[in-house]
């Protein structure tokens, strides 16, 4: 009797910096999939300024989820069904804070599916204490001395007090 191919996610997303309310969902990605690929994108469908750099955001995702060997973060380019497809992902995981997110995020899932049917797009919702917090939201507060300790890991608060410090 062959075993079932284990389910892959893959969660992009820029992750400038991760939060908590990233850790969140990827943590309950893994209810649903065996390994999550938690994917770096190294081009922003948005205009932002960015604190870290591709590596070193690759590099706090792997030392946030350290303890969990079903998580593994990497960056890439191009596009996402193409990554995927290397990836021998199924499910493209995304997170819905809002309803502003759900239009957006509508026309990318319909998009990747027309681009490559094979994928599937989840979305989960963060825990409610969550739903506000942004990786923008959270740079912004931070760039203006703003305590953001309660919405990012102690080693991703390190990070972004050493970034702006210097």
């Amino acid at each position: 009797m062959s075993r079932p191919l284990p389910v892959v996610a893959l969660y992009p997303g820029s992750f400038d910096p991760l939060t908590v309310g990233h850790e969140d969902i990827v943590r309950r990605g893994l209810r649903v999939a065996d390994r999550i690929v938690v994917a770096v994108a190294h081009t922003s469908t948005h205009a932002k300024k960015g604190l870290f750099t591709v590596d070193e955001r690759v590099d706090l995702i792997r030392e946030v989820f350290g303890d969990e060997e079903r998580i593994q973060p990497v960056s890439f380019s191009g596009l996402l069904v193409n990554f995927a497809r290397k990836q021998g992902a199924q499910l493209v995981v995304r997170g819905l804070r809002a309803i502003s997110d759900f239009e957006y995020e509508l026309q990318m899932a319909q998009m990747n599916q027309e681009l490559w049917p094979e994928i599937e797009t989840i979305f989960l919702v963060p825990d409610a204490q969550n739903s506000f917090i942004s990786s923008s939201l959270v740079r912004e507060v931070a760039s203006l001395g703003g305590d953001v300790s309660s919405f990012v890991s102690p080693v991703v608060l390190e990070a972004m007090r050493r970034k702006l410090a210097g």
